[in-house]
């Protein structure tokens, strides 16, 4: 039998970020049937929770672009991967260096939070104001970001136009090494304001769902992936079968084995439907 995991944004969810009612029908249809399915995304579990709702997903889910393998209806963790102490203080000395500010998330006694100091342009009070909007119970204002990094930070999310991310990305990538994993990439919802994260080396969707298949005995199972973007890659590349919707970058559709239909005509759940029959 055949693993399907699915990302959200731009691949499963339809363009104003959710899940089609149609979608939502046929996927609890082939899963009451007994399909393993499950998705892989840069959203939260909380943030995953809200949008799938009450989708009966018998595996856990990839959050935070592999940082997490969480239960989506009890929203607790069976893994985190979190950076070292002194890896993220680097990392967040480097983002203040070129005079930018990020969204960093953490993981520690009090659970997972996640933290702002100020906003300096539209989109970041956006990535604010959605997360207000949607009660995200994570959400924390603090006067001092580095005091918040005493916990273990997940990931570090900095909102700004694209040069001065690039700039920062390239020195991240050359102070860190292999020790971190980093994605520029558009925001679907708000163009010409992309997003730089921050993550773990081990926080990536093809290693979350290696250890998926590692603690759940489905070493031996086939698996199917659904991307469009560029935290994506490595997944596909890693999977049996990779496939990118049609409104995929191009770097996607290069790694993918198959290109289906866009992600608002329901292509991944046809997809689906007739692989798994067959």
């Amino acid at each position: 039998m055949t693993l399907y995991v699915s990302d959200l944004d731009g691949t499963l969810l339809d363009p104003q970020g959710r899940l089609a009612d149609s979608t939502r029908a046929g996927l609890t249809r082939l899963l009451d049937q007994g399909l393993l399915f499950t998705v892989a995304s840069a959203r939260h579990v909380t943030s995953i929770r809200h949008i799938l709702g009450d989708l009966p997903l018998r595996l856990p889910v990839i959050g935070s672009n592999g940082a997490y393998l969480s239960n989506m209806a009890s929203a607790e963790h069976e893994v985190v991967n979190a950076m070292e102490p002194a890896l993220a203080q680097a990392v967040f000395a480097l983002i203040r260096q070129h005079d930018l500010m990020p969204f960093v998330s953490t993981h520690g006694p009090l659970g997972d939070q996640l933290f702002y100091q100020s906003v300096h342009n539209e989109a970041q009070q956006a990535f604010v104001t959605e997360r207000q909007r949607n009660a995200d119970p994570r959400l924390r204002h603090s006067p001092r970001l580095q005091d918040e990094l005493r916990d273990p930070a997940v990931t570090f999310v900095v909102v700004e136009r694209e040069a001065p991310l690039a700039a920062l990305q390239a020195d991240i990538d050359a102070l860190c090494g292999d020790a971190v994993e980093t994605h520029l990439a558009e925001d679907l919802y708000k163009p010409g304001w992309p997003w730089l994260t921050v993550h773990d080396r081990r926080a990536t969707k093809d290693q979350g769902i290696q250890l998926l298949a590692q603690r759940y005995g489905l070493q031996e199972r086939e698996v199917v992936v659904f991307g469009d973007h560029v935290n994506d890659i490595k997944m596909l590349r890693a999977a049996h079968r990779g496939i990118a919707v049609a409104n995929a970058i191009e770097a996607v559709k290069q790694e993918a084995h198959q290109v289906i239909g866009p992600h608002h005509e329901d292509a991944v759940l046809r997809f689906i439907e007739s692989d798994w029959r067959r």
